[in-house]
């Protein structure tokens, strides 16, 4: 059982710290940590990307490429805080729900 959770923690700890991260954005934070948050989402969702592409999955490549585009910090999207928050929440669902799925390598 130990070793179950262990192999899950391994394949799914970026989605979790994205899912903190991003849920933690919903409090009141200095203007630095969501310039931070920018770059872990960036990070995170083009590496979710790589991982769903390498297993064939074109929705979940495109979903997470998107979330990269979105949260880039070279070129930034502008929005208020309010649709901010309710973007931050649907991309921590996107990522809670992409850790039921395997992204295996296709051969």
């Amino acid at each position: 059982m130990k070793e179950k959770i262990k192999n899950w923690l391994k394949n799914n700890w970026f989605n979790i710290v994205a899912i903190l991260f991003l849920l933690g954005a919903l409090g009141d934070n200095p203007y630095s940590y969501y310039q931070f948050l920018r770059w872990i989402i960036l990070a995170i969702g083009a590496y979710s990307a790589y991982l769903a592409y390498n297993a064939g999955k074109k929705a979940w490549t495109w979903t997470f490429g998107a979330i990269a585009v979105l949260f880039n910090p070279i070129i930034p999207f502008s929005f208020q805080r309010e649709t901010w928050q309710i973007i931050d929440v649907i991309v921590a669902l996107i990522f809670f729900i992409s850790i039921f799925y395997k992204y295996e390598r296709k051969n």
